[in-house]
């Protein structure tokens, strides 16, 4: 059976992304933890399933638009899947690590994080675009390298709290790629990015019978169709301002969950 209370978060949450690439689990996340009062370690099991799947919906409109970058793609997998595999070895052995009272507060951490990047997100593309054009050999000759590293840190940070593929992706893409990457390119392309990398994060979550199925069921039937609408206005409109806005209250959940 179908909660509205759930169906109305994950259509929230569904929205967002769609818009902007964001939220499927810096949004979420919060939300289960502060208004339903989940568990961490549910939250974050669960909401990898949540991500993974709402995303394939909006992946497969921004890509139909010719919107991903392939190459960068497979660069960011390089890094993030085998570290996000390492996690699933661990949850598959029972590993304690998520069993720690840090958990909580490790989520509150990368949800600041993630508001702060997208509030700055400006300055930090000016900055980039500077040192490109300033030394442009030097930045091409890293770009490779600081991709995958920039993936071994989300792969981390995604299989341990879910958070961080979405928000945090797209501001490392800002700074890696800033001539390269239009903002719909770089919204379609960290999307791609975080479908098999939360998919395989999460695994071992299922496996270990920690994913709450019926409460996954009620997220997506309000997150399905709600991705698909954002996705078809992110052609169309600025996400800039409601990114602004989703930062102010990742900021204010990311202090919440601290406390």
């Amino acid at each position: 059976m179908i909660d509205g209370a759930y169906a109305v978060a994950g259509a929230l949450t569904g929205f967002v992304v769609g818009l902007t690439g964001v939220g499927g689990g810096a949004l979420m996340t919060p939300i289960l933890l502060l208004f339903f009062g989940v568990s961490p370690v549910t939250a974050v099991a669960t909401d990898l399933w949540f991500a993974a799947i709402t995303k394939v919906v909006a992946a497969r409109i921004h890509n139909g638009a010719g919107q991903v970058d392939w190459q960068v793609v497979r660069r960011l997998w390089m890094g993030s899947l085998p570290i996000a595999l390492l996690v699933v070895v661990g949850v598959s052995l029972g590993a304690t690590v998520l069993k720690l009272e840090w958990l909580t507060r490790a989520i509150g951490g990368v949800v600041m994080m993630t508001a702060l990047g997208l509030m700055f997100a400006p300055r930090l593309l000016a900055a980039a675009r500077k040192r490109r054009l300033g030394h442009p050999a030097t930045f091409k000759a890293l770009q490779p390298r600081l991709t995958v590293a920039a993936g071994v840190v989300l792969g981390g940070c995604v299989a341990l709290t879910s958070v961080g593929a979405g928000a945090l992706g797209s501001v490392m893409l800002l700074y890696l790629y800033p001539l390269r990457l239009s903002p719909h390119k770089l919204v379609a392309t960290d999307i791609v990015h975080a479908i098999p990398l939360a998919a395989v994060a999460g695994t071992g979550y299922l496996f270990a019978g920690m994913v709450d199925t019926s409460m996954l069921m009620s997220l997506l039937a309000g997150s399905i169709p709600a991705v698909a609408v954002g996705s078809l206005l992110a052609k169309k409109l600025s996400g800039r301002w409601l990114q602004l806005a989703l930062a102010l209250v990742l900021l204010l959940a990311g202090v919440k969950v601290l406390m």
